[in-house]
């Protein structure tokens, strides 16, 4: 069953529910935080994201790692983009093991792992969102993964899931400059990210 995040700490700008499987983006002005809520548990959503003013100046993941010293996104991670600049940083989280390196879903993956190529998937709902921009498939990066869990071995080995998130879980992303945010809701039914049930998601922009 869907549960209740906290209280918005804030001025709520937008309150929108993304569809399961569905896509969304939105500009974030500086100072102004995203909630994303995942409503039902055990539900990936993948993001990426990019100064507002410069595309080109977008989410980078591997000085996003350097710079914070884990391979995990929790309170306090700031997201850097490829010039390192603060993009977001990670005010508030329940959940606490966000994924850096999954990556999305795509055709080609789907088809490679599981020959299902015709599948709906997270690159497709990216390309969807950013073309709104003016973006296309050469703006696209490597992305993170909210209320995804990838473990990761001391040999090294890693696999996708199983989901670890809880019914309310969520986390709030402060922009630290204008930010453009892009998410897709994660389609992926061949693997346990989402607990094979695509559910929707909430996201709540506010200012604080």
């Amino acid at each position: 069953m869907p549960a209740q995040s906290s209280p918005i700490p804030g001025k709520v700008l937008s309150d929108e529910v993304i569809p399961a499987r569905a896509g969304w983006s939105r500009e974030l002005k500086q100072g102004e935080v995203l909630r994303l809520v995942d409503l039902e548990g055990k539900q990936a959503v993948d993001f990426l994201c990019y100064n507002a003013r410069d595309h080109e100046d977008r989410y980078a993941a591997a000085d996003t790692m350097k710079i914070n010293g884990s391979i995990f996104i929790g309170k306090g991670t700031v997201l850097y983009s490829v010039n390192c600049n603060p993009l977001l940083t990670v005010i508030e989280d329940t959940l606490g093991f966000h994924d850096t390196i999954g990556g999305c879903c795509s055709s080609a993956l789907n088809r490679r792992r599981y020959n299902k190529p015709d599948d709906p998937s997270c690159r497709q709902n990216f390309l969807d969102q950013l073309k709104r921009y003016g973006m296309g498939p050469r703006d696209m990066v490597a992305n993170l993964n909210f209320f995804m869990y990838v473990p990761v071995a001391a040999d090294g080995s890693m696999d996708m899931g199983p989901s670890i998130s809880k019914p309310g879980d969520y986390v709030d992303l402060r922009a630290e400059m204008d930010v453009l945010a892009v998410v897709s809701n994660c389609p992926q039914m061949n693997n346990p990210v989402n607990d094979f049930n695509p559910t929707p998601v909430r996201a709540v922009v506010y200012q604080p």
